[in-house]
């Protein structure tokens, strides 16, 4: 059925659908009840595209206490079993590259979910990875390359944060949430950093052991995991892409954390004003998750984190910062400028983008189904600023999966 075939809620109405499910199903993630919500057959649908969104299907499948509609149950059983396929291959990939790297005596990282897995957070089936990340040292750079082109591997293309590696065949369902069958791909990065909104924050140091031997290698300590997670969720609730899934990672990994490690994550970054980004997504994650995280720690977070970010994200909730909010911004994440030189930098690099950040537009158009689908996708710089100044734009991610949930074989 074709996009235009779908009928979608006005756009008010949809956003309100959006906000209500998405404090639910988050809710219900963390704190399961018996009663299934009183949803409307639409609401159910888009349900779906909240899960698939927030990357939390399979763990809903094994989480919740009620089944809902069959066509959710089976939704959930459907990408459990999916995600339960995937992790085996990534598991025989990262078996293959193991052994390919000790033998090349070059050392990687495996990174967030790779990690999150070994710990046994996780059970195969659970937590989906869309890919596989992989942090490599510079001088061990070109030799990474070549064990990736010898496992059939080639690079797509190249970004500021990492290189972005495929197989020569790249089938893709175009299917709402995971699909086995969907291609593996891997990240290269040399390092770990985020952009928020204007100034890099590099971890890079915490991140990677001090004494990495031959093959795959685990984050240096817990702490180490959770600065990783932390600023990669940082980043995601300043340009509002976080997932249900990065404050699911936080929390389990949360149990973890000794006080050894919560005192590491406090002494990050010292010289440069402490984890200044952190409080954020932890504090958010307590919101869910209730007392986690030490009320130590979060008040001595308090004291990094500016008082201009502490109001603005204070009563932010997960659909405020995720795809379940439906906008596209100007100037998405402004608040997270830790000066007004830098605020001003920042809104200079959106009105007029560098060449990256341009190459980078082209290469989601070319590689991003949702961006492909889309009129916004083709937009020249003046015509999203047109648009900014005269109308509302829906994100392209919110509206692909919402038509996709629609889809009367949705569930299958």
């Amino acid at each position: 059925m074709s996009h235009d075939a779908i009928d979608l809620p006005r756009p008010k109405v949809l956003q309100e659908a959006l906000h209500r499910i998405t404090e639910r199903l988050a809710g219900e993630l963390a704190r399961p009840t018996q009663t299934a919500p009183d949803w409307s057959d639409i609401e159910w649908q888009l349900a779906q595209a909240v899960a698939a969104m927030h990357g939390v299907s399979a763990l809903l499948a094994v989480t919740l206490k009620w089944d809902g509609p069959p066509d959710w149950r089976r939704f959930l059983e459907t990408q459990r079993s999916h995600v339960a396929a995937r992790h085996r291959r990534i598991e025989d990939l990262l078996s293959q590259l193991d052994e390919r790297a000790r033998e090349q005596a070059v050392p990687f990282v495996g990174l967030k979910g790779v990690a999150l897995h070994a710990l046994c957070l996780y059970q195969p089936g659970e937590r989906p990875m869309a890919d596989v990340d992989l942090l490599v040292s510079p001088v061990s750079s070109d030799r990474a390359v070549q064990i990736l082109e010898s496992l059939g591997f080639s690079e797509s293309f190249a970004c500021l944060r990492h290189k972005v590696f495929v197989p020569s065949v790249q089938t893709v369902h175009a299917s709402l949430g995971e699909h086995a069958q969907n291609y593996l791909k891997i990240e290269l990065h040399e390092r770990v950093a985020e952009v928020l909104p204007f100034r890099t924050t590099d971890v890079t140091a915490s991140v990677y052991p001090p004494h990495a031997h031959p093959g795959l290698n685990p984050y240096p300590s817990n702490a180490a995991l959770m600065i990783h997670l932390l600023i990669h969720a940082a980043n995601s609730m300043a340009y509002r892409a976080l997932r249900l899934l990065h404050l699911h990672d936080i929390a389990l990994l949360s149990t973890r954390m000794s006080s050894a490690d919560w005192a590491e994550l406090l002494r990050h970054g010292q010289s440069s004003g402490g984890p200044w980004w952190a409080l954020p997504p932890l504090q958010l994650t307590t919101r869910y998750y209730g007392s986690v995280v030490p009320k130590a720690v979060l008040g001595a977070l308090h004291d990094h984190c500016h008082w201009s970010l502490r109001r603005i994200v204070r009563d932010q909730s997960l659909s405020d910062v995720s795809l379940s909010y439906l906008w596209i911004e100007a100037f998405p994440g402004i608040g997270w400028s830790r000066s007004f030189g830098e605020m001003l930098e920042y809104v200079a690099s959106r009105i007029r983008p560098s060449e990256e950040a341009l190459s980078v537009r082209r290469i989601l158009k070319e590689t991003q189904v949702a961006v492909a689908d889309s009129r916004w996708g083709s937009l020249s710089q003046w015509q999203r600023m047109l648009r900014w100044v005269t109308s509302r734009q829906p994100r392209v991610d919110t509206i692909h999966a919402v038509r996709n949930a629609l889809r009367p074989d949705a569930a299958a």
